[in-house]
């Protein structure tokens, strides 16, 4: 078993991605609403701030202000995989049919020209008995911002990334970024990226 050495720094800020499985598929931005659920639901139970979030079709980017006090944000990763997991199930059913959700290639059935379908039978042997739907990569990779600097380039990488991807010519056309929401945003503004 892995043993994830930590900093024991509590209230921390920390830059996350989360991906899906499969990379190239959309079932974050498609089902955009599901997951704003999940994040709302978990904060609700957990709390914590968030700094920065974006979500470009096939992975987050975050920045989050854990509570003083605590440093569980693998807990609250978990709940917020698990709780869109189930909602994508309930609503394309739990055997996934007519799921085009875009789990791993090497663990579905092509369904469609180029698109990877959801066939929880396909699953491997180890995600079947982990009870893992296959939907999201296993970990999620974390940096524990050091200072105010570092704190900025993350901010301004999750505002960033739409554009980096090629998404989007400006922060602020994609749709499901919190730049909207913050005011320390300038349309236009030199990112430095």
């Amino acid at each position: 078993m892995s043993e994830y050495r930590r900093p024991p720094v509590t209230g921390a800020i920390v830059f996350f991605t989360v991906t899906l499985a499969a990379r190239g598929g959309d079932v974050l931005v498609r089902e955009v609403g599901l997951l704003r659920d999940a994040v709302r639901a978990t904060r609700a139970e957990r709390p914590f701030g968030i700094e920065a979030f974006v979500v470009p079709p096939d992975h987050i980017h975050a920045v989050w202000q854990m509570p003083p006090g605590d440093r569980a944000y693998g807990v609250r990763w978990g709940a917020i995989k698990a709780r869109f997991t189930r909602a994508v199930r309930e609503k394309y059913g739990a055997d996934g049919s007519g799921c085009r959700v875009g789990f791993h290639p090497t663990d579905g059935a092509r369904v469609g020209p180029g698109v990877v379908g959801w066939n929880p039978t396909l699953r491997s042997a180890s995600k079947i008995r982990k009870g893992d739907a296959g939907l999201w990569q296993r970990r999620f990779w974390e940096h524990h911002i050091r200072d105010e600097a570092d704190y900025w380039a993350h901010v301004r990488y999750c505002w960033w990334n739409p554009v980096k991807h090629g998404f989007v010519a400006r922060p602020e056309d994609w749709p499901f970024s919190s730049v909207h929401r913050d005011g320390r945003y300038v349309p236009g503004m030199d990112l430095g990226m």
